[in-house]
């Protein structure tokens, strides 16, 4: 690829996340295709892709299709559906993938990459994946609608032998190109597990509140949970062979007062009675402390909480 030219790109699960890097790539001008639910689909093809930035607020641009097919042709693809379709999704576009496309997965969890790479391994196919650690503030505010709320940053790297030193450089030229900071760590693995530490004191209690962080870690008891959430996590991190910097209660508790208005996709996912991820968060912490054999409580009662209102929203429905 030639880093000077513009690529096709698309964007596999245009929710948040996906709409706020497809839509930086397209005002960059790449060619984006959103790839996503009808009712975005709809809006994005009738009036482009509404983005409420920080400092713009504009139409953009897009390509749009519900159908995972939409991927032929992008020399970029951002993998951005929810942990739980991971499997399905990558198997879908695997007859589509271009021989050289990258994908560079946007999820939240730590061993979505490596589910990616299997299935593509699977169907014979050697695209690189590169895992990417997001930080970013966003929510759909309506059909087509972004809005953005704080951060937008990147932390990409390299596991198991995977995307080269170039091709990780590559995909740091054309993000930066389009505003968005990107950094290359040296210790993926250990990335992917700072957010899930982040994720997994935040999302639940966020969810369970319907507050933004702002507002919610000002509640009585909510920091001495949290920290009860990042050392059981930490614990089982360490138990796993992952080496992780020290400060992480620190890090975690300031993340509040760069994004206080947001509210994390837990609670969002909740708000509008859909499935959420969080047995890939907490849950995951939850399930992997028990294999190792340490004791996960917080993490345990806040995944089982969120699975109560998720039960509670589809109990709803059926009646």
């Amino acid at each position: 690829m030639n880093d000077r030219n513009l690529v096709p790109v698309a964007v596999l699960g245009a929710g948040a996340v996906g709409c706020y890097y497809g839509g930086m790539l397209a005002r960059a001008g790449h060619r984006v295709t959103l790839v996503g639910r009808k009712q975005h689909v709809d809006a994005f093809e009738t009036t482009g892709l509404h983005f409420e930035g920080l400092k713009f607020d504009e139409r953009v641009a897009v390509e749009a299709s519900t159908k995972a097919a939409a991927v032929r042709g992008a020399k970029l693809v951002l993998f951005c559906v929810k942990s739980t379709d991971t499997d399905a999704a990558a198997a879908q576009i695997a007859p589509f993938l271009d021989q050289e496309a990258i994908v560079v997965n946007l999820q939240n969890g730590v061993d979505n990459a490596e589910r990616i790479e299997e299935k593509l391994r699977a169907a014979k196919l050697p695209n690189p994946v590169v895992p990417a650690v997001v930080y970013v503030a966003t929510e759909m505010a309506g059909p087509g609608h972004l809005r953005h709320h704080g951060r937008g940053d990147l932390v990409i790297g390299r596991f198991n032998g995977g995307a080269s030193l170039d091709i990780l450089q590559h995909v740091q030229r054309a993000f930066a190109a389009a505003g968005v900071p990107v950094t290359i760590s040296g210790d993926v693995a250990a990335e992917l597990w700072v957010k899930l530490v982040l994720n997994c004191a935040y999302n639940a209690i966020s969810a369970i509140s319907q507050l933004p962080y702002g507002k919610m870690i000002e509640g009585a008891g909510v920091r001495e949970l949290m920290r009860d959430v990042v050392e059981e996590t930490l614990a089982v991190a360490k138990a796993s062979g992952v080496h992780m910097a020290p400060g992480m209660l620190e890090r975690t508790l300031g993340l509040a007062s760069s994004m206080p208005t947001q509210l994390s996709s837990t609670a969002q996912d909740l708000a509008r009675g859909k499935p959420t991820e969080i047995d890939h968060l907490n849950g995951f912490v939850a399930r992997k402390g028990e294999a190792l054999g340490i004791a996960t409580p917080a993490n345990r009662a806040l995944w089982a909480l969120v699975k109560l209102l998720e039960s509670k929203a589809t109990y709803k429905k059926g009646i």
